[in-house]
């Protein structure tokens, strides 16, 4: 059988590049991921409740929340929170939060050891996110179980561990942790001054922030930083006009450093030197949002750039030039034209990633 393109031949022309935003194929896309996953993400089924925070999320931002089985999910979610066989065992180390899927529900084998990574900090977040989305009642939840093992992660210097043993501690569980606070609307489950010196302690001398203090400044941990600050409380909306001696973070370099992260692709780069991808046109672009100042960008550039990205089977890649659609790159390209002010999207609460409606408790 002959083959269809010669390799003497000009090569193939690319895929179209559509030049507006084409939802109704986003929503067949995550339509068709809430009903089934491709074969290729059979390697993160222990993340399957964070895949479905970003399927359902994505569909309410979409305004297709109709395409959700409600009552389901939430079942689903609640069925995979983890639970003390007794109220002494609340503070025996062990984080009783939600587990990222079925197979971390595992029981020890028969030498008592435990098989699993237990309930994790990432997947007690994306469950309360989605539980926020469908509109259930959170009165049920039992939050004291979740925010009083939930403490027990907290470090001495402030930071969080995910899980209660082997893991690493940064930015990214401080904003966990941060954020199912402010969704339980309870903050026992941290200590928000300790926190709070440790995300002043992770800004770099740039002026964005890094994982960890002393490290590499980085997009994804100025988010989880401002985004925290937000929600605990720490920084309001009138962050800009504070004067730069009563800031607790110095903002004239993270706006400096923040800005310089629009790339002339129109795209936005997690770093310095970095190509511009799909998923920091959120993690930059919210930052900028919480700070007041997403007028400063080229916002025209940037759905350029978004654009190019969008597959023309729904869903977005991580660079453009036709690449494979995946799902994290997929919800985040939907956060940022959200953030963009999309015709026909709901608009976004920047601190928590989920759409305004879900943050406040209304259901569309």
């Amino acid at each position: 059988m002959e083959s269809e393109w010669d390799p003497l031949d000009e090569p193939p022309s690319p895929p179209r590049c559509s030049s507006v935003f084409e939802r109704d194929r986003h929503v067949a896309y995550m339509e068709m991921m809430y009903q089934l996953l491709p074969s290729p993400y059979e390697t993160q089924e222990i993340n399957r409740l964070t895949l479905a925070y970003f399927v359902i999320s994505g569909l309410h931002l979409l305004s297709a929340l109709d395409r959700v089985d409600k009552e389901a999910a939430a079942s689903w979610v609640l069925s995979l929170q983890a639970r003390p066989t007794n109220k002494a065992e609340l503070n025996d180390g062990k984080f009783y939060g939600f587990h990222g899927s079925r197979t971390s529900q595992f029981p020890p084998d028969n030498y008592g050891v435990l098989c699993h990574n237990n309930s994790h900090m990432a997947s007690t977040y994306s469950a309360l996110a989605i539980l926020k989305i469908v509109g259930y009642d959170f009165s049920s939840i039992d939050s004291e179980t979740i925010l009083t093992s939930m403490r027990n992660l907290q470090q001495p210097d402030g930071s969080f561990m995910p899980i209660h043993t082997g893991a690493e501690t940064d930015l990214r569980f401080v904003y966990c942790a941060a954020a199912i606070c402010f969704m339980l609307e309870d903050w026992r489950g941290m200590d928000k001054e300790k926190a709070k010196e440790y995300i002043i302690n992770c800004q770099s001398f740039d002026g964005g922030f890094g994982l960890i203090p002393g490290s590499e400044s980085h997009g994804g941990a100025t988010y989880c930083a401002v985004a925290s600050l937000r929600l605990m409380g720490v920084i309001g909306d009138d962050i800009l006009s504070t004067s730069a001696a009563s800031s607790i973070i110095n903002m004239p370099l993270l706006l400096d450093w923040i800005l310089q992260r629009q790339a002339t692709d129109g795209g936005f780069q997690g770093r310095p030197n970095k190509d511009s991808d799909t998923c920091y046109a959120f993690w930059i672009g919210a930052v900028l949002r919480m700070l007041g100042c997403y007028k400063l960008i080229d916002e025209k550039a940037l759905r350029g750039f978004l654009l190019t990205c969008q597959s023309e089977y729904g869903g977005f890649s991580k660079f453009p030039a036709g690449q494979v659609p995946d799902l994290y790159h997929s919800y985040y390209g939907l956060t940022a034209f959200s953030l963009l002010g999309e015709s026909g999207m709901n608009p976004l609460c920047f601190e928590l990633g989920i759409a305004d409606l879900a943050a406040t408790g209304l259901l569309i």
